[in-house]
């Protein structure tokens, strides 16, 4: 009896694989052609293991939804990745038609800029999508390593030299910092592009900075000084062309705003002028402190930056 039952179980195993061959073809075809496990690489230096609400980090590369292709991209922009392939899955239908806005969506890919170190920051996301569900991106970053190096040795250096022992308080730090900035910056006009207004770069060494650079620069002091801080971009909705970007900073788990560019002001008679009014002010205060103008500028979406929505935003 024994040694029939083992013939019988062999048969029995035979015959089960042949009525499932399809499927188990098709299920190794889908591992070899769409993995179910897309590792990065290694994060670089500059990586942020911070998650916000709007967007988070994810160790799980296999979309379901729109929430989690933003993610994907998110993850890979902040680990500074160069190139990433990853799949759609048979069983999220709208896949590659999602990818397809997230990706022609240039408002939405700026923001997440805003949320990943200066230096992981890109210019552009290209992305190949094929009728296969595999999705490719390739990253250009916005500053070269040559610039990174410099930029850090001399932040550390000013850091060193302009945060005494005698300031013992954040609010001090951050305006010594802020102080520093806009008293040897000029509000670029010309938008030069040639001195690289638009990026720290251009602001700490060639003195001229758009609201890009006098941002950028900003979120590199209060990265290496241990602030969590993020940027903050008027949204397409508000009707401001032109747009604008400025600082936010978490301090004693209340974030606060940071606008270097308007604390710099650009004045009929050449002088320079050095204010403070939107210097770490909460959202009420940024809202009071644009009552009396008609700019648009500082207006955010809630849903992009909750952590800095007022309670009337809720």
């Amino acid at each position: 009896m024994k040694k029939m039952f083992i013939p019988f179980v062999c048969i029995l195993s035979i015959l089960l694989v042949l009525l499932n061959i399809n499927n188990i073809t098709n299920t190794i075809i889908n591992f070899l052609n769409h993995p179910s496990i897309n590792k990065l690489d290694n994060p670089n230096t500059y990586y942020k293991d911070l998650s916000f609400n709007f967007v988070s980090t994810t160790k799980d590369f296999t979309p379901y939804g729109k929430q989690d292709l933003l993610n994907i991209i998110y993850t890979v922009i902040n680990n500074g990745t160069k190139d990433f392939t990853f799949y759609c899955p048979k069983v999220y239908q709208n896949c590659l038609d999602d990818i397809n806005t997230l990706s022609t969506d240039a408002n939405l890919l700026t923001h997440l800029n805003n949320f990943v170190h200066p230096f992981n920051s890109f210019t552009s996301i290209g992305t190949t999508i094929s009728d296969a569900g595999e999705i490719n991106l390739k990253i250009k970053y916005l500053y070269t390593e040559e610039e990174i190096i410099k930029l850090n040795e001399e932040i550390n250096n000013l850091i060193n030299t302009l945060i005494t022992d005698d300031l013992t308080e954040d609010y001090d730090k951050i305006k010594t910092i802020h102080d520093y900035i806009i008293n040897n910056t000029k509000y670029d006009l010309d938008n030069n592009k040639e001195i690289k207004s638009y990026n720290a770069y251009g602001a700490l060494f060639n003195h001229l900075a758009t609201c890009n650079g006098y941002t950028d620069l900003m979120a590199l002091f209060l990265t290496n000084m241990g602030y969590e801080n993020i940027k903050v971009a008027t949204t397409s909705n508000t009707n401001n062309l032109e747009g604008h970007v400025w600082n936010a900073v978490k301090l004693n788990n209340e974030w606060l705003h940071l606008d270097l560019t308007w604390d710099d002001p650009v004045s009929s008679d050449n002088k320079d002028y050095l204010y403070h009014k939107y210097f770490l002010i909460n959202t009420e205060e940024l809202n009071l402190a644009d009552s009396n103008i008609t700019s648009t500028e500082h207006e955010f979406s809630p849903i992009i930056y909750p952590e800095l929505k007022t309670s009337s935003q809720n």
